[in-house]
């Protein structure tokens, strides 16, 4: 990575900074830290954008109400060119225009629809308060009776001097209220109704069957028309204030049956008009914003891409004297001359003959990490980045995760037939990844992102699925076992095969896979192996930190840190690895010519490495495994005892006689510095730019308290983390017992039915062995594994070396700022 510096013109500042934006190569950093956001020298056009932004996306959602569909982004549009002062202006103006059009048509439509909803009401209220009235009518003369009679049931208001007993035809005289609710507050209206005016009302209601929509919401509401009738001026006023406080709507309706028929035909003409202008003031807005539609997409990109190119230059100083932006950056040294050539482009498309010009400048400011990823390398260099960003220059695990994962993944989940099914999802997603590409959905982003390493996983599933000799729980016969199985024996005897000289080439032999000590072989085979990858993994990590320290200029580091640290994990499990080796390179059960055994019974390597610190140079010539084995252990744990104190004082003390020393060479600088100060007569210059980082305060009662707690962490890690890497052995013999139980229980047991029972039986079967086979094994068990595998890479491997403290490099590119708006 280089630190750069651009000069470019004032005149042709946007057009450059455009052009690196396209480019996508250059990381700027902020030359104002100290400037307020609202004060820096674009904030004006920064506004304007906004407001600009805003327009578009009151377009987008009027045109998502509309159901209109918007035209996709084209790559031309995606990568065109820079905008002039002009076309901007002109945009905004267009912007304007089309908002002053949607909003006057939409307060047009608003206000016509109302009217509308209030029309079609009060058609419905014409129409079915005529019942209401002829049955209010039928009942007048029980209401009169009862408030004659003057009991507990005679109204409240019965003193009401606006009552009148008797109208001039010697009926009672009613008033009444009708108008339209909302049918989910129907309920709630009668009851507060009764208890309020204690049940002194005639109420009536009746369903609208015509879909009502709300202006405000524009959603479908269901209503309900109702009329009221009830005796004197104060309970009408109080059935009023009650029917607004819940939201219904209250109409005036003549009692007179012709001159409701009268209303009834007017409001239905009216509505036949309205209806006419409603449709075509909705033609007028569809067409404006299908017009809108056509380029809303390009409108978006040119503003967003705008507005982040003077999100950059706020970034730049302003040269007043060369009338010139500064910038600085960060980019790959490598691409240096591809950024100078898209400067010069920039120039010469704008036409003048002002340069930019591009210096790279040294500094000890430490650069953001960089590293170059295409489609199959980048899901791997997630998983790594997910746990922390490398180290300027430092080891980069993504490049060993490209195998060790899906190796380690495989371990645990080793099968043919279950890695097949994977390897298929997989390259379905290789071969169809420009269409699926597209697919907007988060889960389904996750599975497309990683698909190579999918890829990978199910063809290494796969390979230890042959090591295993596994497939859905079954075995297969690809050579000649190396035992055979006697043909006469009773049912009640234990059948043991007999070895025919015969060696299996690849993988367990089949002959293994449904007897009675499968389980106790391959428990034995499955942990060791366990044990033996995670060492080995280990161990390289270790030994990663050689590049490292060269890298760094510590090789003093080499000594200090990395060999106590080699020597102590492979003095004590480095040679439990070797034990375990030897111990399978050595046929124990040989005879010589007398029939007498060679060596003695296999020793158990638990035991013996417990034993070895429990009492050294001490072993039983009967769990002896080879010869001057005491001797050999003392020497590895006299070993891992120093180590302990080597890893724990040696670097510290180191640490303290270099500070001690540069201290030293310090003060003598600066009493040189004065000398010359006082010869000269003038200031010295700091050697060191301002930029630059300032050193950390060394501090020994610090460094010895951080290294004492990475001695302890270490020494205990070394335990906690082979043991940790066991779970490659449980997770296999999980996943193993689970496929068969899964095939016995679900497939297997209809294999003795016959006839159509066994036909139908073996179909339901299978649909569930293998619904339950993708469902448990392939999601649940491969999503276990999938994060059993991300730990030990994140902790047992990565935690000894990775040091995940640095700066992702992040480059100004419209590609990024379009994809982050997008979501």
């Amino acid at each position: 990575m280089s630190l750069i510096q651009l000069y470019i013109p004032a005149e042709v500042a946007q057009p450059c900074v455009a052009e690196l934006g396209e480019l996508g190569k250059v990381q700027f950093r902020d030359l104002n830290p100290e400037v307020n956001a609202f004060q820096r020298a674009f904030v004006s056009e920064i506004r304007r954008l906004d407001e600009m932004e805003r327009l578009c996306r009151f377009f987008n959602v009027q045109i998502e109400k509309a159901e209109i569909p918007i035209r996709s982004l084209t790559s031309a549009a995606y990568s065109s060119r820079a905008r002039s002062a002009q076309e901007i202006d002109d945009l905004e103006e267009k912007l304007k225009e089309h908002e002053g059009r949607i909003l006057q048509m939409n307060s047009s439509y608003e206000t016509l629809q109302r009217r509308y909803l209030q029309l079609t009401e009060l058609r419905h209220v014409l129409r079915e308060t005529g019942g209401f009235f002829e049955q209010a009518e039928s009942r007048q003369d029980t209401i009169r009776n009862s408030m004659d009679e003057g009991d507990a049931s005679t109204p409240l208001l019965e003193h009401d001097v606006e009552q009148q007993n008797h109208d001039e035809m010697g009926r009672l005289n009613l008033g009444y209220v009708t108008g339209v609710i909302s049918r989910a507050r129907m309920q709630t209206f009668e009851r507060v109704l009764w208890r309020s005016l204690r049940g002194n009302l005639y109420m009536n209601s009746a369903e609208i069957d015509e879909p009502i929509t709300d202006p405000d919401s524009d959603e479908v509401v269901d209503k309900n028309v109702f009329a009221i009738f009830a005796h004197g001026r104060e309970i009408i006023n109080k059935i009023k204030k009650i029917s607004q406080s819940l939201g219904a709507t209250l109409y005036s309706v003549d009692d007179s049956p012709d001159k409701r028929r009268d209303a009834y035909l007017d409001v239905t003409s009216r509505i036949e008009d309205l209806s006419n202008v409603l449709t075509n003031t909705n033609q007028t807005r569809r067409a404006e914003l299908q017009k809108i539609a056509e380029n809303l997409t390009s409108w978006t990109t040119v503003v967003r891409k705008e507005k982040a190119i003077y999100h950059t230059m706020n970034l730049f100083n302003y040269d007043v004297n060369r009338k010139c932006l500064i910038a600085e950056g960060w980019c790959a040294s490598n691409d240096i001359s591809i950024i100078q050539h898209a400067l010069k482009n920039a120039t010469e498309s704008s036409g003048t003959n002002l340069p930019s010009i591009l210096t790279e400048l040294t500094t000890k400011k430490k650069p953001p990490t960089y590293h170059r990823t295409n489609k199959f390398t980048e899901g791997f260099q997630a998983v790594i980045d997910a746990y922390g960003i490398a180290r300027y220059r430092e080891v980069n695990p993504g490049l060993f995760t490209i195998i060790s994962f899906p190796y380690l993944f495989a371990i645990m989940f080793g099968d043919i037939g279950h890695g097949f099914l994977m390897f298929m999802f997989a390259l379905y997603l290789v071969l169809n990844e420009k269409k699926l590409a597209k697919v907007d959905n988060d889960i389904f982003s996750m599975f497309f992102s990683g698909r190579y390493m999918v890829l990978l996983m199910g063809l290494f599933s796969m390979y230890v699925g042959f090591i295993y000799n596994d497939m859905f729980a079954l075995s297969l016969d690809f050579w000649k076992t190396g035992f055979d199985w006697p043909t006469e024996y009773n049912s009640t005897d234990t059948v043991e095969a007999i070895p025919n000289g015969h060696v299996y080439p690849f993988g367990f032999d089949p002959s293994w896979h449904g007897s009675e000590n499968f389980l106790l072989f391959s428990n034995s085979y499955k942990m060791k192996q366990a044990i033996i990858i995670g060492v080995v993994h280990m161990l390289f990590g270790i030994c990663l930190q050689v590049y490292n320290h060269i890298n760094f200029k510590q090789k003093i580091f080499i000594w200090l840190e990395f060999l106590p640290q080699i020597l102590f994990m492979s003095s004590i499990f480095g040679y439990l690895t070797f034990c375990i080796l030897y111990k399978w390179s050595v046929d124990w059960w040989a005879l010589d010519e007398n029939g007498n055994h060679i060596h003695n019974a296999p020793p158990n390597l638990l035991n013996m490495l417990i034993y070895m610190f429990l009492s050294p140079g001490n072993v039983n010539p009967e769990d002896q495994l080879y010869p001057g084995q005491g001797a050999v252990q003392t020497l590895l744990l006299l070993i891992a005892v120093v180590c302990v104190p080597w890893m724990w004082f040696a670097k510290p003390y180191y640490l303290k006689a270099q500070h001690s020393k540069h201290q030293y060479q310090t003060v003598a600088e600066d009493e040189d510095v004065a000398y010359d100060e006082e010869q000269n007569g003038h200031a010295g210059t700091s050697g060191a730019e301002d930029d630059d980082e300032e050193e950390e305060e060394f501090e020994f009662s610090e460094v010895m308290i951080h290294q004492t707690i990475h001695t302890i962490e270490f020494c205990l890690n070394c335990i906690s983390n082979t043991a940790s890497y066991l779970r490659l052995w449980a997770l296999s013999l999980a996943h193993a017992q689970l496929s068969s139980v899964l095939w016995d229980m679900t497939f297997k047991i209809w294999f003795g039915f016959t006839g159509v029972i066994g036909v139908i039986g073996l179909f339901i079967g299978f649909a569930m062995w293998f619904s339950l086979t993708l469902f448990i094994l392939l999601g649940m068990e491969g999503l276990s594994a999938f994060l059993h595998t991300l730990r030990l890479h994140w902790v047992e491997f990565d935690g000894k070396f990775y040091m995940a403290d640095g700066v992702k490099f992040e480059p100004f590119s419209f590609k990024t700022v379009l994809e982050a708006k997008s979501e």
